[in-house]
């Protein structure tokens, strides 16, 4: 059944245009809400995909919609807007939202579809957009488990790494508690790194020291290439992404009653360097925080 599944997606960025391009390599049919912030969206077209107007129009006519825009505040635009997916969802129509959210925003828009007669899953990614175009995400799935199930096929069109996290709202819990980690260690080796540029440390060395010890990891390994070379194509996330993340967990940790001393700290450091100019990636932090800024 679900190879007869149609698709809809509102958010063909960096992440989402990686993901419709598996979906339709899938052999699902696709549709996509037309908005400036699209990646070029040509080579969709050419696959077959359509393009639409607006969230309600693509509401009406397929049976899934992935949300795959910038935050909270965007997942509730497009489903709660006049022209937005509530407006025209049909019963039964399953709203995936990848985004990175706020669990607590996320459990009150489930609880909007469910009311308009819908279903809900949060499913938020980790990895980049090279891995969102191969199909190989990482995936962190809330919602009801038998729903989980239904919905594999489709996941595992544009994931190869997919874990339910539990009831609705865990999966974006569970995003933003990785997203603190990954940050957080992006943050203290890009402070390092500029200590070191700043000290004369070659920075082959401080790779080689650091590989070879405490600092090793996925993480090193995307900063590397910037360290070397000042390449950052292999982590294209951005600062202002980054602010934004780091703002959702502190917030969350507030809403929970936890510890947040270390997050606070990760999250200033973006803070300070959120003048950069737009579009601006977590490595070059590294050239700011040398720079002084």
């Amino acid at each position: 059944m679900a190879e007869k599944q149609r698709i809809g997606i509102i958010g063909v960025g960096l992440m989402g245009h990686g993901i419709a391009q598996s979906v339709l390599r899938h052999g699902f049919s696709l549709a996509f809400v037309e908005h400036p912030g699209n990646q070029p969206t040509e080579d969709l077209l050419a696959a077959g995909a359509r393009a639409v107007a607006s969230g309600a129009a693509l509401a009406a006519d397929v049976d899934v919609v992935i949300l795959c825009v910038t935050g909270s505040p965007q997942v509730e635009d497009v489903l709660l807007r006049d022209d937005g997916v509530l407006a025209g969802l049909r019963p039964h129509t399953v709203v995936i939202d990848c985004s990175t959210a706020m669990p607590s925003s996320t459990i009150r828009m489930a609880a909007a579809v469910e009311a308009a007669g819908g279903r809900f899953l949060d499913a938020p990614m980790t990895r980049t957009p090279k891995e969102a175009a191969e199909g190989r995400l990482n995936l962190l799935v809330g919602g009801d488990a038998s729903l989980f199930a239904q919905c594999r096929p489709l996941l595992a069109s544009y994931a190869e790494n997919i874990v339910h996290a539990g009831p609705v709202g865990s999966g974006h819990t569970l995003k933003l508690l990785h997203n603190f980690v990954s940050l957080g260690f992006a943050t203290v080796l890009a402070e390092a790194a500029a200590c070191a540029r700043r000290a004369g440390v070659d920075s082959g060395v401080l790779l080689q020291v650091l590989a070879h010890g405490g600092g090793g990891g996925v993480v090193l390994e995307r900063l590397r290439p910037f360290i070397e070379s000042g390449d950052d194509s292999g982590f294209r996330f951005t600062i202002a992404n980054a602010l934004k993340d780091m703002d959702y967990y502190t917030a969350m940790a507030r809403e929970l009653g936890a510890a947040h001393l270390t997050a606070e700290a990760i999250r200033q450091a973006f803070a300070l360097t959120a003048g950069a100019p737009a579009g601006s990636t977590v490595p070059t932090l590294i050239d700011r925080l040398a720079a002084g800024q």
